[in-house]
């Protein structure tokens, strides 16, 4: 708790009978004399944690007096010790995170300390949520029959989650079936603030995450992102999160929504404006009386999408949307009192209108402006309206794969193929179509919309295709209550969107496989067929490897475009179909009006169903889940798996760290690629083809390719994990000649040097480990986009690379890169690997690194070419701050913090 010198605790009123203490911000402000009331609500949250946690020692006065003078344009050099209330898991991070534990506590047992030095100091939640796959659909039982080859698949998985629960104390999972970790976070486990019962002291809901998407929780006032699950570990373990003091940039929401847009129109529209202004690594804070007209789940959905605009957070202030929300969902009458007492208290109640606030930057926009749109087909913040998507794929059609098109002939676009089950197939077919992803399922205003589009559908006399994969994969079972009190289920059914599973599913990329014939027709004739899903995630390869064209759209436009069957109808002025009679009908006259959705909420926001949904989490986990057996004890055992393996990363641990290297020399290049290359492309999530390094591994030890599961239900074993770095279908090593047509070649192969050959990135990675030669993956801009995968970090590091050097960094993956001891290094000024002429065959030395490193100092890279030349060029050392310097000298965050609960 915080040092005497700054008598901040203070008494608060709750109820006329009840009170409580509090680190007041008022009071600081006062002593202090700085105006702690005009700083960004989010920077006072993050404040209040560096006051309540000062303890002179990782947590400094100096700390708390830097953050309360934060100015809004200063250069931002300070590091932010921030001290979380609480952290939450997926199970594809969460998996990995507690091997990793699992591991520390192999070496506490065998250097004879007590290996309960390794537990969480904070609550853990993990939720199960990517693990099951879209394998059946369209029939009755589909959501049984998936959930029960999900537990099949993934039994050994689930063991080890249950040996976590009984060996640490503050570890709890929600099980299989109850729906995606941010939504149930929303709904369930954020709790508005926390007391220490031991003392009475209340401080707000503060969180990490290990998924991006983590930050959906900002849209109920509560400070959080997504990190890597290295950084996720170290928080839990009592490592503050370091961070530097961000830039904040308010964001004024004026006007209203139109009738017939949607919070997912509007999501859209704001990750397109906020890519513009290159936000990355910064807070955006909502003001204006536009954000306080929206509904609580409308800012949920614009806060989950945080990731696709690049901030660290899209944070909402508390109010009294935020209050009611709480009611509706079922929360304790006392929580919700301590929740809104609390914040008014701390004068940090109710959204802030223009001028109150101090922000780096102000952005406005006008919501009367947001018109219903899609975004594709391959990144999320390539918005296009919808009259435009026709027009808009028809243009990509023939571009070339340089300019984020699909390369192919004008004449084929509307060329027709026959699959051997006699489907007919064309560019631009819908074949999958999802309701999916927390980012809408959480919304009843969307799930209703699309409910309500499916009833008028039905009545119209309007189908889906049967060979069109239908799926709605809601994030909490508390949707398909309200969706059947509403009456709006049977409707959906009929359209294909029969309730399939609870889970991530095609937004994560585990929509399941095509049918063999559809396949081979794509393959065959390389088909550009389409997916339209109501996620926020549509990378390359990442929804399905033979699917290229993959749009984002709220999901009444999913059920629609499902009805349409392609995405070169013009739904604006072409009808959607042909109902009954052979009549054409168009979109407006089936879409619903906001008046029919706001009469349907009722059912949407009912306490009572909140509270018996959750009440199962513990008392009715689900008879599959209690039928899963476990090992018991403080240290794990490591049964033979080809789930779950002790991971590497402790293999030569001792409580000295080696020296850093000074430099590299005499380094190889293991993959040159172009911009935005994500954590998809380095460490995909979804099928693993037998053809890969991975898939053989598999196949030597006997696993059937039925059994193969997917790259992150595997990763729990560093062997599959490392063999698929750099293994995605779509990622293209620009060192690999193009084809003949001048089209890049796809998939994770290179050119190992000197010899010459081209074989896979894993295979080549080998080979240099093998003979002592250091490598470096170099990039364009935006290296590391998309989700907080510790695994692309991980594998990169498994892979011996020593150094990525690229134009730009995502945040999340260049501090997992710090985290696991690679150097991250960025070009200055105008340098590029296209202006330096980088092409692979190059060695490379990386000087100036001797003696004490610094944050962001620079660094030179000594280029020798083939022809005996050389050319020196200035880096910059990504590595931002103090604390990320004694992360690398470790050899990484994890040996840092082991060394540090062994020691204590």
């Amino acid at each position: 708790m915080a040092s005497n010198t700054l008598n901040t605790l203070k008494d608060f009123k709750i109820t006329d009978d009840k009170k409580g203490k509090f680190y007041s911000l008022p009071a600081l402000e006062k002593q202090l004399g700085v105006k702690i009331s005009r700083l960004p609500v989010s920077i006072r949250v993050v404040l209040e944690s560096v006051l309540r946690n000062c303890d002179g020692k990782k947590v400094t006065e100096e700390h708390v007096k830097q953050l309360a003078n934060w100015q809004p344009t200063a250069e931002r050099v300070d590091e932010i010790p921030f001290v979380v209330a609480r952290v939450v898991l997926q199970d594809f991070t969460g998996v990995p995170l507690l091997a990793d534990l699992a591991a520390m506590r192999n070496v506490a047992s065998k250097m004879g300390k007590n290996p309960k030095k390794i537990e969480p100091l904070v609550p853990v939640d993990l939720v199960v949520d990517h693990s099951v796959q879209i394998d059946h659909f369209r029939e009755k039982k589909a959501l049984d029959l998936n959930m029960k080859l999900e537990f099949s698949r993934n039994n050994e998985r689930y063991q080890f989650m249950k040996w976590g629960m009984q060996a640490f104390d503050t570890f709890g999972v929600v099980p299989p079936g109850f729906g995606i970790v941010h939504q149930v976070n929303l709904e369930y486990l954020a709790r508005g603030v926390h007391c220490n019962k031991k003392e009475s002291v209340y401080y707000p809901d503060t969180l990490v995450g290990t998924d991006s998407h983590t930050t959906m929780i900002n849209g109920i006032g509560v400070v959080g992102w997504g990190v890597g699950g290295i950084e996720a570990e170290a928080g839990m373990l009592g490592q503050p999160v370091y961070f530097l003091t961000p830039d904040v940039i308010g964001v004024n929401l004026t006007g209203k929504l139109r009738e017939g847009c949607t919070a997912t129109d509007l999501v859209l529209t704001i990750t397109e404006m906020l890519r513009k202004e290159k936000v990355v690594g910064k807070f955006v804070e909502f003001f204006g009386e536009g954000t306080a007209s929206l509904s609580l789940t409308d800012r949920a959905t614009i806060a989950n999408m945080a990731p696709e605009y690049g901030a660290t957070m899209g944070f909402f202030p508390v109010d009294e949307a935020t209050i009611d929300y709480f009611k509706g969902t079922g929360r304790k009458k006392s929580e919700i009192e301590a929740f809104e007492a609390y914040f008014k208290a701390q004068k940090m109640f109710g959204i802030p209108k223009k001028g109150q606030i101090d922000y780096t930057r102000e952005l406005t926009l006008d919501l009367s402006t947001v018109t219903p749109s899609l975004a594709g087909p391959k990144r999320p913040q390539d918005r296009i309206e919808i009259g435009n998507v026709k027009s808009t794929f028809s243009d990509l059609f023939t571009k070339p794969t340089k300019e984020n098109g699909f390369n192919k002939k004008a004449e084929d676009l509307c060329a027709e193929y026959k699959n051997s089950d006699g489907v007919s197939l064309k560019n631009g077919d819908v074949l999958i179509a999802a309701i999916t992803s927390c980012t809408n399922t959480s919304n009843p205003n969307v799930l209703l919309a699309a409910g309500l589009l499916a009833k008028k559908a039905v009545e119209a006399g309007l189908k889906v295709a049967p060979h069109i994969k239908t799926s709605l994969a809601p994030g909490s079972r508390v949707v398909t209550k309200y969706l059947e009190d509403a009456g709006l289920l049977p409707y959906l059914e009929k359209l294909g969107f029969g309730v399939t599973a609870y889970g991530c599913t095609t937004c994560i990329g585990n929509a399941g496989d095509l049918t063999p014939a559809m396949n081979e027709a794509i393959v065959a004739n390389d088909v550009v067929a389409a997916a339209v899903l109501s996620g926020n995630r549509n990378f390359e390869a990442r929804i399905h490897p033979n699917i290229r064209a993959n749009f984002l759209a709220s999901p009444p436009l999913v059920v629609a475009y499902a009805i349409a069957g392609n995405v070169t109808v013009d739904l604006m002025s072409e009808p959607v179909g042909k109902g009954k009679g052979g009549k054409d009908v168009y979109l407006g006259q089936i879409w619903p009006s906001s008046e029919e959705i706001n009469g349907l909420l009722k059912f949407a926001m009912s306490a009572k169903n909140f509270k018996e949904n959750y009440a199962d989490v513990k008392n009715a986990p689900g008879k599959l889940w209690e039928k899963v057996s476990s090992v018991s004890g403080q240290v794990y055992n490591w049964p033979d798996s080809t789930y779950i393996a002790e991971p590497p990363f402790f293999a030569e641990f001792g409580m000295q760290p080696a020296a850093a290297a000074a430099g590299i020399s005499g380094a190889r290049a293991l993959g040159v690629f172009g911009d935005s290359i994500t954590t998809d492309h380095i460490s995909p999530a979804g099928s693993i083809k037998e053809s890969s390094p991975a898939g053989k591994w598999l196949l030597e030890r006997g696993v059937l390719k039925a059994d193969f599961n997917s790259y992150g239900s595997r990763r729990g074993n560093h062997e599959i994990m490392m063999r698929g770095t750099f293994a995605n279908v779509r990622i293209k090593n620009l060192m690999i000649p193009p084809k003949a047509d001048g089209s890049a070649v796809e998939g994770g192969i290179t050119i190992h040097q000197p010899s010459g050959e081209q074989m896979s990135i894993y295979d080549a990675a080998m080979r240099y480990i093998a003979s002592g030669v250091p490598t470096m993956v170099f990039g364009g801009e935006e290296y590391g986009t998309g989700s907080s995968r510790d695994w692309a970090a991980k594998g990169t590091q498994l892979l011996g690379v020593k150094a990525v050097i690229c134009r730009s960094f995502e945040r999340i993956h260049r501090s997992n890169l710090v985290g696991m001891g690679v150097l991250p290094l960025q070009f200055i000024g105008d340098d590029s690997v296209q202006s330096l002429g980088i092409t692979g065959n190059e060695t490379f030395d990386l000087k100036g690194l001797d003696g004490e490193i610094k944050p962001q100092q620079k660094a030179t890279l000594v280029i020798h070419r083939a022809d005996g030349s050389k050319k020196e060029v200035q880096l910059l050392l990504r590595i931002d701050t103090p604390i990320e310097v004694d992360y690398y000298k470790h050899g990484g965050i994890l040996p840092f913090v082991l060394r540090q609960l062994l020691a204590a």
